[in-house]
């Protein structure tokens, strides 16, 4: 998929520099065509001598010369692609903000192709709302950003911040590209997805919820509209946006509204994707003061909600595509298997809390794909945006086959 691609990396200031040299000859084996180029600061981390080695090219580095003055409008235009891998706090806010003081930043200005970026940094810096404001506004300017992983960082802490590794920029690039080729498979079809926790009041201070942050549903309603369908995006309490013009979210709060917008939306729509993680039990009585402390214990008697997948897939006629997600913590397998036929799901996307760095929060996840007619799919770690992708292919092929 990226044989005969013309893609730049371009490389700031972070010790993740060093992954540069891994995701450039990632790159030329899978037959690109690769430019390279660098800020000054990331010239502390790894030598051009390095990266112009590996790409076969001379590399970028300064706007003043006359090369870098004609290269900044020219490889903006070779271009396929453009990816900031390492992509530090500072280059994101300069890139934010259009600002323009050096070679990478000026290409990027100048790039006509789509862009990608792979923030590294520490964990506390990633997480500061500057850093959060400045990726999503690059989002909305309708760049690409390759999540971060978790793990050890350079400072000794361990969490969110490390560079994605090469083999998931490389993956990030060839699906994008797949799904360019097959652009508007869902064209002129409409979307429904349930996303994010529900939030089942107590009292007017206190409710019972979930740890799902609507990271999984967001990125599959993101790739659904990729494809040209429109998507009505149901989503509980999250501090997720969808950015892409073509999902629609209404904002919900409790299961029972959860089930009564998804109800409403549920004959148009050709595919269902119930992602959302809702409340098996509600509080059978809500208190309209807040309870107060007393001696002793207390009981919260819990009702069931509405079991929204069930009822929608009494619904459902043979035109309908619908998938269900099955979040275990034992005997996942004979779960899911049991859900996916129970609720008449076309697939069932099984994932476990078992596995590291999958689930609830995370920006990745580690899924297995159960289908109706009994096949199974077991996939690796990856983004959760990789995961969507995987959903999303699923789904064209189900299409195609009806």
């Amino acid at each position: 998929m990226l044989k005969g691609k013309k893609i730049i990396v371009a490389v700031t200031g972070s010790i993740a520099a060093y992954k540069s040299a891994f995701l450039l000859r990632l790159f030329v084996k899978k037959g690109a065509e690769v430019r390279v180029i660098m800020t000054p600061a990331s010239k502390d981390f790894i030598s051009p001598l390095t990266l112009s080695t590996l790409s076969k090219n001379n590399v970028v580095s300064d706007v003043s010369t006359e090369e870098g003055w004609n290269n900044h409008v020219e490889l903006g235009l070779w271009a396929d692609a453009m990816i900031i891998a390492p992509a530090t706090a500072n280059s994101l806010a300069k890139m934010a903000n259009g600002q323009c003081d050096n070679i990478l930043l000026a290409v990027y200005l100048s790039a006509r192709c789509p862009v990608f970026f792979a923030p590294a940094m520490d964990l506390d810096m990633w997480a500061h709302p500057a850093t959060v404001q400045n990726c999503q506004r690059l989002m909305n300017y309708g760049n690409h950003m390759i999540d971060v992983e978790e793990g050890e960082l350079a400072s000794g802490l361990s969490g969110a911040g490390r560079m994605a590794e090469p083999e998931n920029i490389v993956l990030h690039l060839e699906q994008f590209f797949a799904n360019q080729q097959n652009k508007g498979k869902l064209k002129n079809k409409t979307v429904l997805i349930t996303s994010g926790p529900t939030l089942e009041a107590i009292d007017p201070v206190r409710f019972i919820s979930n740890h799902s942050t609507g990271k999984m549903g967001t990125a599959i309603a993101e790739k659904m509209a990729e494809q040209g369908a429109k998507v009505i995006l149901v989503s509980g309490p999250t501090n997720i946006e969808a950015v892409h013009p073509s999902v629609q979210t209404i904002k919900v709060k409790a299961a029972e509204q959860m089930y009564q917008v998804a109800a409403k939306h549920f004959a148009e729509a050709d595919i269902t994707v119930l992602a959302a993680a809702v409340a098996d039990y509600t509080p059978a009585n809500v208190s309209d003061k807040k309870i107060k402390k007393k001696e002793g214990d207390m009981s919260i008697e819990l009702k069931r909600t509405t079991d929204i997948a069930a009822t929608l897939g009494k619904l459902k006629n043979t035109d309908q595509i619908m998938v269900g997600f099955a979040l275990e913590t034992n005997n996942a397998l004979e779960n899911a298997e049991r859900k996916l036929k129970a609720k008449n799901l076309d697939f069932i996307v099984l994932n476990s809390l078992k596995d590291k760095g999958a689930g609830f929060a995370h920006d990745s996840n580690k899924v297995t794909f159960i289908e109706k007619g009994g096949k199974i799919t077991a996939f690796d770690q990856k983004p959760k945006t990789e995961v969507a992708a995987d959903i999303v292919a699923k789904v064209v092929e189900l299409l195609d086959q009806n």
